[in-house]
C-alpha cells in the first residue's frame, strides 16, 4: 500500500509518497481502506514538529487525520464496527496516516457513514465537526435562545459551528471574508461582518458565546464581545492561555478531542441533512503533496480539499 509520509520534522519538501505495510489493528482499533482523505491545517502543523511533544520521535511518520472508507478488519474488543462497514472519522494524532490507501484508527474515533451522504462529504466532517462540538457543547454548553458569534464563519470549523448551533436553536452572527458572505447567508447567519474592514471590538452587540474558529481574534477582542457570564472559545490554545483560563472561566481554549458520541452525533446530523461542508477540490493520491504544499503556503479554497485513493 502507499501513503504520504516523512522521515524528519520539517517543511513540505520532506513529504514523499511511499510504500508501507499496514499493521494489524490492536485492541479497540479498526483498519480502514480509505476512500477519501481531507486536508486540515493540523496535518502540516504535526509534520512541522509543532506537536512533537505529543507525536514523539519515531519515523517514518504518516500524514493526514480525516478520512472516509470501508472497514477491512477490527481488533479485539471492537463492538461498534465490523468488516464491510462504511465509516468516517479521524486517525490518532500520534500515528496519523489518513492520506494513504489504508489507515488504523481507534473505534471511538469513527462513526458509520449514513447511506444518505457520499464518501466525499463524509471525509470532510471529523476534525471540523468535532472541534465545533468540543467548543459549543462540551465547553460552552450552548442552549436554545442564546446568541453566538462565530469569527471565521466561512471556514470549515466555523461552518460546522454555525450548523450545530442552529440545531440547538441559537441565533448566529459572525465574521468572514467578503468572498464567503453569500455562503454564510445560505447558512442563515443573521448578521455578517467582513473581517477585513470591520473593527469587531466596536460593533456594539454582545453575545453569550464567541467562538474564534479562525485563530485570528485576540482574547481582548473576544472578551469585549461577551455578555455577562459569557464564554470565549479560543481555537488557538497556548500554555499562557491555559494558565489564564484557570483564573478566568470566560476563556476556554479548545483542543480537538474526538469521542464516539460526538462522531455519532455528527453522523446523525449529516444523515438528516443538517450538517454539510462544501468540497472545493479533489485530487488523486499522486497529487496529494502538491495540494498540501499549496494549502500550507496560503492557497485558499472555498471548501475542503480532498484526496481520492481510487
Amino acid at each position: 500500500m502507499k501513503r504520504i509520509q516523512y522521515n524528519a520534522y520539517g517543511g513540505p519538501e520532506l513529504m514523499k509518497l511511499e510504500d508501507f505495510e499496514l499493521r494489524e489493528p490492536g485492541r479497540g482499533e479498526v483498519a480502514v481502506k480509505v476512500s477519501f482523505a481531507a486536508v486540515n491545517p493540523i496535518d502540516w502543523k504535526v509534520r512541522n514538529g509543532a506537536l512533537k511533544m505529543v507525536t514523539g520521535k519515531k519515523f517514518p511518520r504518516a500524514l493526514g487525520s480525516d478520512f472516509s472508507g470501508v472497514v477491512i478488519s477490527v481488533g479485539p474488543g471492537v463492538t461498534r464496527m465490523k468488516p464491510g462497514d462504511a465509516v468516517f472519522g479521524l486517525a490518532r494524532i500520534q500515528e496519523a496516516g489518513a492520506i494513504g490507501e489504508a489507515v488504523i484508527a481507534p473505534e471511538t474515533f469513527l462513526a458509520r457513514k449514513p447511506d444518505s451522504i457520499s464518501f466525499e462529504d463524509a471525509a470532510c466532517l471529523a476534525t471540523p465537526g468535532v472541534t465545533a462540538w468540543n467548543g459549543l457543547v462540551d465547553k460552552a454548553g450552548l442552549k436554545q435562545g442564546q446568541r453566538l458569534f462565530v469569527n471565521g464563519c466561512g471556514g470549515s470549523v466555523g461552518e460546522s459551528a454555525v450548523q450545530l448551533a442552529h440545531m440547538v436553536g441559537v441565533t448566529v452572527s459572525g465574521s468572514c471574508s467578503a468572498e464567503d458572505v453569500q455562503r454564510a447567508r445560505d447558512l442563515s447567519v443573521q448578521t455578517i461582518f467582513d473581517y477585513r474592514v470591520t473593527d469587531l471590538s466596536k460593533i456594539g452587540d454582545r453575545y453569550d458565546v464567541v467562538y474564534d474558529t479562525s485563530a485570528t481574534m485576540t482574547v481582548a477582542v473576544g472578551m469585549s464581545l461577551l455578555r455577562k457570564g459569557g464564554t470565549f472559545l479560543d481555537i488557538n490554545p497556548t500554555p499562557v492561555k491555559f494558565i489564564r483560563a484557570i483564573f478566568d472561566r470566560r476563556l476556554r481554549p479548545i483542543i480537538c478531542t474526538a469521542r464516539a458520541d460526538i462522531l455519532d452525533g455528527l453522523a446523525r446530523a449529516a444523515g438528516e441533512g443538517k450538517l454539510k461542508l462544501p468540497v472545493a477540490e479533489i485530487v488523486p493520491l499522486r497529487d496529494a503533496i502538491s495540494l498540501v504544499t499549496a494549502l500550507e503556503a496560503g492557497r485558499k479554497l472555498r471548501g475542503k480539499g480532498l484526496i481520492s485513493m481510487a
